[in-house]
């Protein structure tokens, strides 16, 4: 037998037993807790959804689902521990979209590669965003609102969470389609942004159901239109941003999904998508994500893929065009 027929066996020999290792390991996961990393804070939408489907993977499978909140520096916190956390199945991030399809092209030297570094589990939710404008506003339509932008010429301000956010990167999307320019005002807290709103601090904001629900219940906001292909359920009475005569098409919505470290075993990811979808379809979970008005998004591994290549194509036209940069 030549030398390079036995490298040949050899390396065939392990890549089967390497495959027979992460069979196994499939079959036998979780064999302990498994801890979903987030980079919100407790209490949040994302926090929410994540403890209830964690909740219902903890009884599926027997074994418990911390979830670890680790808010703060741009998301990186939560990324950098679960980028280095073994690749077993056992460790896992939830981010949306502004992690593995905004910040690439806002930072010149991001500490992470969404698509080196992560390995696509599962989606969870989606959400789109609403037009929200103080309870007195006299706009009636997404038209009252450019007609406004285009007479204040760039001194109508807007808030939003940060520089950089999905809500700074649509608004250049809305100028951009509208041919307006506006005042962009960052808040730190989002309490204080929706406050600012409310008040008349700052012209309009773009926010979710979870985040200004409340305060147009309360009649202290209202929903001018919502940036969705159509109305939302538990929200018919607001028009999509075509009807109320804005730019036809447009649309902004952020999504959540699961990551786990790269070379994280095919048979592990498949399991906990598996799970995950199943949790997704409970009343109980479903019941909770209306609460916050989320659309549960179950899917494969490669639906989350074909998001991240959408957005990421999606985005890096509008960062450069409006030439945002953070570094």
């Amino acid at each position: 037998m030549t030398t390079l027929l036995k490298h040949r066996r050899l390396c065939a020999g392990t890549v089967l037993a390497l495959g027979l290792v992460a069979h196994a390991a499939a079959q036998t996961f979780p064999a302990k807790a498994v801890r979903a990393v987030l980079p919100y804070s407790a209490g949040s939408g994302p926090d929410a959804v994540v403890r209830q489907v964690g909740e219902k993977l903890g009884k599926d499978w027997g074994r418990q689902v911390i979830v670890d909140n680790k808010p703060g520096a741009n998301g990186w916190l939560a990324v950098g521990d679960v980028r280095r956390a073994p690749a077993d199945g056992y460790t896992l991030l939830a981010v949306d979209n502004t992690h593995v399809t905004l910040q690439p092209h806002l930072y010149k030297q991001l500490p992470f590669s969404p698509t080196k570094d992560f390995e696509p589990v599962s989606p969870l939710y989606s959400t789109y965003f609403f037009i929200v404008v103080p309870g007195n506003s006299p706009w009636k339509t997404v038209a009252d609102l450019v007609a406004a932008a285009k007479a204040e010429d760039g001194r109508l301000t807007y808030g939003t969470w940060g520089m950089g956010s999905v809500a700074h990167v649509g608004t250049s999307m809305l100028e951009a389609a509208t041919g307006t320019r506006m005042t962009h005002v960052p808040f730190k807290e989002l309490p204080q942004l929706y406050s600012a709103v409310a008040t008349g601090e700052v012209a309009w904001a773009f926010g979710t159901a979870a985040t200004v629900g409340p305060l147009h219940k309360a009649g202290k906001v209202r929903l001018l239109a919502v940036a969705a292909p159509k109305r939302l359920p538990g929200y018919a009475d607001v028009p999509t941003v075509a009807e109320a005569a804005g730019p036809a098409g447009f649309e902004l919505k952020t999504w959540v999904a699961l990551f786990a470290p790269k070379s994280t075993p095919k048979a592990v990811i498949e399991k906990i998508n598996a799970g995950v979808g199943s949790a997704l379809m409970a009343p109980e979970v479903r019941e909770r994500l209306a609460v916050f008005g989320f659309e549960p998004w179950g899917g494969a591994p490669s639906d989350v893929a074909a998001a991240i290549d959408a957005d990421t194509r999606r985005f890096a036209d509008i960062v450069k065009q409006a030439r945002i940069q953070l570094d």
